[in-house]
């Protein structure tokens, strides 16, 4: 840590978990849950983890019901918040269905770049999360050639402006290379950005870019209704 300080790299590290949650048994909640849940965010933001948002991931895939993302300093962190929100009582009776890591480091496509939730930006409403795995030449290919594909990438995607964008690096966190999440308060401006962005050179280096999870901000109140 103090050699990338004095190296000029910012000290503080912004990793960011994503879990989904599956309803696995019927378990009659009572409102005391949310409640509870509730005083467990504002206790891990005092411990340093920051909830950043439960969402409504229900119906859009047969594997998922509620989704938290929460970001930190460190990982263990996450991990033992995770841990701690798994098991209170407003997610009992449900199964991880899915969980990725990861970690804001420089950008590919601008190095200044940094995630939404690492600059204190407000959550929107809506949010998908997905994966990507660049193909196997990208990462020795001409770099001016592959700067070339970026530009345009991001010339694109400045077009939706209300969008939020979240890159994070996945490298050995898991499967994947890169975890990307976009916020919008408007479902539909999802939808168009990356219905848009398919329309470059960079789409021809990506090798994997699922699964996709989408879902809705809410509280803790209506996750009960959810998960009934």
């Amino acid at each position: 840590m103090n050699e990338r300080a004095n190296a000029g790299e910012n000290p503080t590290f912004f990793y960011t978990l994503w879990t989904i949650f599956k309803r696995s048994e019927m378990i009659d909640r009572s409102e005391e849950a949310a409640t509870e849940f509730d005083a467990l965010i504002e206790q891990l933001a005092a411990e340093g983890a920051t909830v950043r948002g439960i969402y409504d991931v229900s119906a859009m895939r047969e594997d998922a019901d509620i989704m938290v993302w929460v970001h930190g300093p460190s990982a263990q962190l996450l991990q033992a918040s995770m841990r701690q929100i798994r098991r209170s009582a407003l997610l009992e009776g449900t199964q991880i269905a899915y969980s990725t890591m990861a970690v804001h480091r420089e950008a590919e496509f601008a190095k200044n770049h940094s995630p939404a939730f690492a600059r204190g930006i407000r959550a929107k409403e809506w949010m998908t999360v997905y994966p990507f795995v660049r193909s196997t030449d990208w990462y020795t290919m001409d770099p001016a050639e592959r700067g070339k594909m970026l530009r345009d990438h991001g010339i694109l995607g400045r077009e939706f402006p209300n969008v939020l964008a979240n890159t994070v690096a996945a490298f050995s966190f898991g499967d994947y290379e890169w975890q990307i999440c976009l916020e919008a308060d408007d479902m539909i401006d999802l939808v168009d950005m990356m219905r848009h962005l398919r329309y470059t050179e960079a789409r021809h280096h990506v090798r994997e870019e699922t699964p996709f999870y989408t879902g809705r901000r809410i509280s803790a109140a209506e996750a009960l209704e959810v998960l009934k």
